[in-house]
């Protein structure tokens, strides 16, 4: 009989496990590459004042750099490049070699990453300037060479983060702060709203708060010699002194109407850091020379603010509330001096002074965002309000139950747990308008009492005052359901769906919501649309030709000096504000074809 067949053997070289494979120095995961290096995408958030880079995959990014520098100002754009079209063409030149400069610095100093192998995922503000990104494209393309870019709205990647599909995210970053409702991954641009309320107004309020009511204890001279504390000059209030007392030693106090602080004195000792160390401000309390800068108003003799100027008594008003509702304690803050060289030969070690900061200032700085604004500045709580006010009405539940806070002007302390108070303060219901009708009085022609028994009387009547018109009145039913995914000190909940979304998001910073968004879309290849760099050169091309098919033949040609200088607008990149939005359901009709 013939031998049954059997399936020949080889044998084969053992594959190497995952476990055996070294690294590469530059990764922190074992996670095997593509040959080219262009699985893992280069992730990059490029705010107006901080960068946030890194690889996706990750679950932080590899650096965060602050873009601002005393040469280029406070912020890398602003909302306005110029009012006329030579100033806006300057603008724009100087911002896009900013960017090249930042760019560059990013693959070859942040990231040590070949460019030409890379592809890019931009979170990109669904606001931004379409200069802006059209700039980012050129440099990206033309002078690094990368593979491809992404560009995917900065609120739906934070809202991904938050492991949610459906949500309103409010991003409080440093130009503006803006509600975007989000519905099954798809934002909603048409309800989008936005308030010039965030961090830059806020710096600009510390920074007024401080010059009015702040202490400067110059360095000392003399040795035994105390200096004594005068007003702050403005040149010791530089960017970076601003920002840093902002971000170290600001925080977000309770709402003064429900407030359970004890009143407290203008004088208070207070706690030892670092290098805010304790201090007490009781004999400090003199008035300063100087009238413009300082309000010489004592606290506790309120008899003073009558002689003092309009001005004076509202900030001196300010103060007293201020600082009758607040428990913070005041720092002292080293600060270099302005124009002091060096102490020593050879050192980098300057001469410092001292900055007093009152414990209300620090705690009240920030009540600038919360107050209640008008229609062109409206405070971060009304806009999430005005945000929901402009979605479908059966939608707006889902939207107020599942809300995400980002930016880095929400990484003070208590700014999450304040939005969640102020929305339940606007939705509250307003107490109803008491109507007051004086008494009758006697008119002066009648008789008196004693010669009449019915008295003829004039009624004064006053009409019943009219109700205040409230905007949000029919989102009061809501009240029940507004739940902070992200809130760390959620209240207790007063529905079923609050108590299941509110603090449930996962631990991460606000600042970096839109990164990590970014980085899990990134890694799981659902990103925004992907732009090639051969589709970037087809479209250059194309503008190319028709300039010089409309060019007339007895015009002097103009030469083309190098693509990086085309000024003519490439409409490649995405951009929402051209194309058209629905205007709701689609059509059964048109369904049915």
């Amino acid at each position: 009989m013939a031998a049954a067949p059997t399936t020949p053997t080889a044998t084969r070289v053992a594959s190497t496990s995952v476990s055996n494979q070294v690294p590469s120095p530059h990764y922190a995961t074992t996670r095997r590459h593509s040959l080219y290096g262009t699985e893992d995408r280069i992730v990059i958030d490029p705010g107006s004042r901080v960068w946030k880079v890194g690889f996706s995959g990750e679950g932080r990014p590899r650096d965060v750099f602050v873009t601002a520098s005393p040469k280029y100002g406070s912020s890398l754009w602003s909302f306005s490049f110029g009012k006329t079209a030579a100033e806006q063409t300057d603008a724009l030149i100087l911002l896009e070699q900013r960017l090249q400069d930042l760019l560059r610095s990013v693959f070859f100093e942040s990231l040590l990453v070949d460019s030409r192998s890379r592809k890019v995922l931009i979170a990109e503000h669904p606001l931004l300037p379409l200069a802006i990104k059209e700039a980012l494209a050129r440099i990206l393309f033309q002078n690094l060479q990368v593979p491809s870019i992404s560009f995917a709205p900065s609120h739906v990647l934070a809202l991904m983060a938050a492991g949610r599909l459906t949500g309103l995210v409010l991003d409080c970053g440093y130009l503006e702060s803006s509600a975007l409702p989000i519905y099954g991954s798809r934002p909603l641009y048409t309800s989008i709203r936005s308030t010039p309320l965030a961090g830059a107004r806020l710096g600009a309020h510390l920074r007024s708060l401080l010059l009015l009511f702040g202490s400067y204890l110059p360095p000392m001279g003399v040795v035994g010699s105390a200096p004594k504390a005068t007003s702050v000059p403005e040149d010791v209030l530089t960017d970076a002194v601003v920002e840093e007392v902002k971000t170290r030693c600001c925080f977000v106090g309770e709402p003064i109407h429900s407030s359970k602080n004890r009143p407290r004195s203008s004088s208070s000792s207070t706690v030892a850091a670092d290098d805010a160390v304790s201090v007490d401000t009781s004999g400090d309390s003199a008035p300063s020379e100087s009238g413009h800068s300082r309000v010489s108003v004592e606290v506790d003799n309120p008899s003073d603010s009558a002689s003092t100027t309009y001005p004076g008594r509202q900030l001196s008003v300010m103060r007293d509330l201020y600082v009758r509702h607040s428990s913070a304690t005041d720092l002292r803050l080293a600060v270099p001096v302005p124009g002091a060289v060096p102490s020593g030969a050879g050192t980098s070690t300057t001469i410092r002074a001292t900055l007093i900061i009152p414990g209300w200032v620090r705690e009240r700085a920030a009540e600038v965002l919360f107050e209640d604004g008008d229609v062109d500045e409206t405070s971060v709580a009304e806009v999430i309000l005005d945000a929901l006010l402009k979605v479908p009405i059966d939608l707006r539940k889902d939207f107020a139950s599942s809300i995400v806070v980002a930016g880095g002007t929400s990484m003070l302390p208590g700014f999450i747990p304040r939005i969640q108070a102020e929305l339940s303060r606007l939705l509250s219901p307003s107490p109803p308008p008491t109507l007051s009708i004086p008494p009758r009085v006697a008119s002066p022609s009648t008789p008196t009492p004693a010669t009449t028994r019915f008295p003829r009387t004039s009624t004064v009547l006053t009409p019943p005052a009219k109700p205040i018109y409230d905007p949000y009145t029919v989102l009061r039913p809501l009240a029940p359901f507004i739940a902070i995914l992200n809130n760390p000190a959620p209240p207790q909940a007063q529905s079923t769906q609050a108590k299941s979304n509110a603090g449930k998001a996962p631990a991460f910073a606000p600042a970096s919501l839109a990164w990590i968004g970014g980085s899990l879309a990134g890694a799981l290849k659902t990103g925004g649309e992907e732009i090639l760099r051969e589709r970037w050169d087809e479209t250059i091309e194309e503008v190319l030709e028709d300039r010089r098919a409309v060019a007339s033949p007895d015009s002097p040609a103009t030469p083309i000096i190098g693509r990086a200088n085309l000024t003519t607008r490439v409409h490649v990149l995405p951009d929402w504000t051209k194309t058209p939005l629905g205007s709701g359901a689609p059509s059964v009709h048109a369904a049915s074809l």
